[in-house]
């Protein structure tokens, strides 16, 4: 199996000759072809003998050859059923199990307490680009736990996950990984090392899950709705869009905003996670009425 390079250009074609398989523009389907990128992600996942791995989107298998090399094991999630057969000849290794389904509808946690006893578990993937943000709030949002993420995403969901204030990349995924999070951006990966190519370049980006949130607040339900409200009509002002959003009086926000300092009249672009930590638990503790 080892001898097997899933990441060659000819294996990819033959396997997609064999099985006259195509690729799906709405699955965000864009394999790996290049050996060097597929090493350098396990190496900077940090992945061991005592490693539990979940991947989502395998596709043909060329990260995961990488990571059941590497990890105890690895658990894969496929929503494209089509692949199974091909799977059954690419993937045959003892420590993978692949499961077809969307990543968004299982219980994660639950997974990991089946197949993880004992193993610190990570997430390393190549995320389709149109699911990337849903599947780092939900990890983030249900406090899985992983210790850490590694995936290939799209390079201006990179920058905007380690975004600062004032910045047009600066949102609510943004403020959901500072949270939980460390985020760095391991490297850049140019288009030309997919088939097939995507338009843009991506990159893998890590998050190291923090043991405790950064800041303490109340309620994390509360500060993630704030946050969701805050940017959810970005132009705005930050009054309009909590008061909006969160279906809450105008004369209870302006309140809630002068008690803690802000000025109605900004946008939430502008404000600190300590900022926003504030905004939740003062809502929390006027317990607002919604209109």
């Amino acid at each position: 199996m080892d001898d097997l390079k899933l990441y060659s250009p000819k294996v990819i074609k033959d396997i997609l000759a064999k099985y006259g398989f195509n690729f799906s523009k709405s699955l965000g389907q864009n394999f790996l072809i290049d050996g060097n990128i597929i090493n350098k992600i396990v190496d900077v996942a940090d992945i061991d003998e005592n490693t539990g791995v979940i991947e989502i989107g395998p596709g043909f298998g060329t990260l995961t050859q990488g990571l059941c090399n590497k990890a105890k094991k690895v658990v894969s999630i496929e929503i494209d059923k089509s692949l199974q057969v091909i799977h059954k000849e690419t993937l045959n290794y003892d420590n993978i199990k692949i499961i077809y389904e969307d990543f968004m509808k299982i219980d994660v946690e639950k997974l990991i307490e089946e197949e993880f006893q004992g193993m610190e578990v990570k997430l390393v993937a190549n995320l389709p680009y149109y699911i990337t943000t849903p599947i780092i709030m939900k990890i983030l949002e249900e406090k899985i736990k992983i210790s850490k993420i590694v995936v290939m995403v799209q390079k201006e969901v990179a920058e905007r996950l380690g975004a600062k204030p004032n910045t047009k990349e600066y949102g609510a995924i943004t403020l959901a990984v500072q949270y939980r999070a460390n985020t760095n951006i391991a490297m850049i990966v140019p288009s030309t090392v997919f088939m097939p190519r995507p338009k843009v370049d991506s990159a893998v980006i890590t998050l190291d899950i923090l043991k405790q949130p950064r800041i303490k607040v109340e309620d994390e339900k509360m500060l993630f709705s704030v946050v969701k409200a805050s940017f959810g009509q970005r132009r705005k002002t930050l009054l309009n869009s909590l008061s909006n959003i969160l279906k809450c009086p105008k004369e209870q926000i302006n309140e809630v905003l002068q008690n803690v300092n802000i000025s109605p009249s900004v946008r939430g672009e502008t404000l600190s996670l300590d900022e926003f930590g504030k905004i939740a638990d003062e809502l929390v503790k006027i317990e607002y009425t919604k209109q």
